[in-house]
């Protein structure tokens, strides 16, 4: 049995897995769920403490059951900054990257769109799906194109969510990625972080190859047991 920790990306809500979870434990596995602070003060090592609280509470009940059980991290966008110090304070047989970002040791979140080249990345994209390369970032359009209507409503009405500032001004703390298996899965279709400019990306900081799928850049509500299916697929793999 493998239990799957869920981490949401800059909007923080663990309501972005809703459509994740039961296709997941429908394949018998365990999955664990939070919602990250909302504090704009908490930084990179307190949504790490909530993602081991949330392991924590799980794992209790888990040692109840006297069940044994793998531990994979599956990380969306924003969370690839935060998910590698879990790998340090909790024992993890895996990470999954979703659309994720990737960060190198000192680098800032906030230093990291520049460093890596995604506006450009960005507008390439937009150009050559005739969309205009100009257009200043919009939620609907980037984030939400290819989301159901219903479930993009129901995102909408539960109002403004988004990251915590201090993210994006503190260093990366970790001297190197985690000695932990990792796998990158991708949608070909995200605006927001194109597929050739991710496949770059993870190539040149981790060494590995992308698993594309298709969708946009929030594939768990766009495409969940798709993306279920793919994050069930293998272990991941040194």
């Amino acid at each position: 049995m493998t239990t799957y920790v869920l981490i949401p990306g800059a909007d923080g809500r663990a309501w972005y897995w809703h459509l994740v979870v039961p296709e997941l434990r429908g394949r018998g596995h365990e999955v664990v769920t939070m919602d990250l602070p909302q504090d704009p003060a908490a930084g990179l090592a307190e949504h790490a403490d909530a993602v081991v609280r949330a392991i924590g509470d799980h794992d209790q009940g888990q040692n109840r059951s006297g069940m044994s059980r793998e531990l994979v991290l599956v990380a969306q966008s924003l969370a690839g900054f935060f998910a590698p110090l879990v790998c340090e304070r909790v024992p993890v047989d895996g990470v999954i990257l979703v659309n994720a970002m990737i960060p190198v040791p000192g680098e800032t979140a906030g230093d990291w769109w520049a460093n890596t080249g995604q506006a450009e990345a960005r507008s390439e994209f937009a150009a050559g799906q005739g969309r205009d390369p100009a257009a200043e970032f919009d939620l609907l359009t980037d984030f939400f194109h290819d989301v159901p209507p219903a479930v993009t409503e129901e995102a909408m009405a539960a109002g403004p969510a988004g990251p915590a500032e201090a993210l994006f001004t503190q260093p990366w703390p970790l001297s190197a990625w985690p000695d932990v298996p990792t796998r990158f899965v991708q949608g070909r279709d995200d605006r927001f972080f194109p597929l050739d400019f991710q496949r770059r990306n993870a190539k040149e900081r981790l060494g590995i190859d992308i698993e594309p799928m298709p969708g946009g850049h929030l594939l768990a509500l766009s495409r969940p047991a798709e993306l279920a299916d793919l994050i069930c697929r293998s272990k991941p793999s040194s």
